[in-house]
């Protein structure tokens, strides 16, 4: 089995496109890339119902979408026959998870991935002020995972997308303990993305390193597949390398969610 389970649902321009037509094209080009099932993720912040969470200029000024219509576009594709799953890529905000749990309760998804993009205001992958430049390499990769085993532990989600986001421009302190970090995971019993997004960033590398993955899998995490494909065209890219990782460090399954539950089916 071969899942691409990180995708937004645009309409080739990088603009929402919630209209369950957009589906298809994903759709075709996963089965010409061998992905056996697709999942939409679009960002929580462009969806009305989630304005209260937001306080960075970035989100705000796209939360102009009601979030109805994206389900609905997902939901009618599956009930067409379509190998997709619905999902949303939801921010993770602490100390506001019982209201991201309210917002999140009335609709039917089948999985949803924790992102840390915005610690403190300070932007994690680029947005002004970018973290890296406040706080430097060594304090935000420390603020960033502790913020991540936050996520985890909170209940809120099913699985980390691009979990060592924090690496995307390439710097790294000397030396990191994913000790931590992994513990929260595997405690949380909550999957960890492996994402081939990072190939296309400065860093030039999948998401999560092999030595953190690695430790995810003697711990026992499950483990999900991503392109973070915001078109079609994206979806399954450098799945090769990505399902090269996984079974260097030890992975044989990889994680099928359903109606918030996840089961385990033989990697493609």
């Amino acid at each position: 089995m071969i899942v691409d389970y990180h995708m937004h649902l645009r309409n080739g321009r990088e603009e929402i496109a919630l209209a369950t037509w957009t589906v298809d094209p994903f759709v075709s080009a996963a089965r010409a890339a061998g992905v056996d099932e697709i999942g939409f993720t679009e960002h929580i912040y462009y969806f009305k119902q989630a304005r209260a969470l937001l306080d960075h200029p970035y989100q705000t000024e796209r939360c102009v979408y009601e979030i109805e219509p994206y389900v609905a576009a997902v939901v009618e594709a599956r009930r067409r026959g379509l190998p997709v799953k619905l999902g949303l890529e939801v921010d993770y905000v602490p100390g506001r998870e019982d209201e991201t749990r309210e917002i999140l309760a009335p609709y039917p998804w089948d999985y949803l991935l924790g992102s840390v993009h915005f610690i403190d205001g300070l932007g994690v992958d680029g947005q002004e002020p970018r973290m890296l430049d406040v706080l430097g390499v060594e304090e935000s990769w420390r603020l960033y995972f502790e913020t991540l085993g936050a996520a985890a532990r909170s209940g809120l989600f099913d699985s980390l997308s691009h979990p060592d986001l924090v690496k995307i421009f390439g710097e790294s302190p000397a030396s990191f303990d994913y000790g931590p970090i992994v513990a929260a995971i595997a405690e949380s019993g909550v999957a960890v993305e492996v994402s081939t997004a990072g190939l296309r960033k400065p860093v030039r590398e999948l998401y999560p390193h092999p030595e953190f993955l690695a430790a995810c899998h003697d711990a026992g995490v499950p483990a999900t597949l991503a392109s973070d494909a915001h078109s079609p065209d994206v979806v399954g890219r450098d799945f090769d390398q990505a399902l090269e990782l996984l079974r260097s460090v030890g992975y044989e399954t990889v994680t099928v969610f359903e109606q918030r539950r996840g089961r385990q089916e033989p990697l493609g």
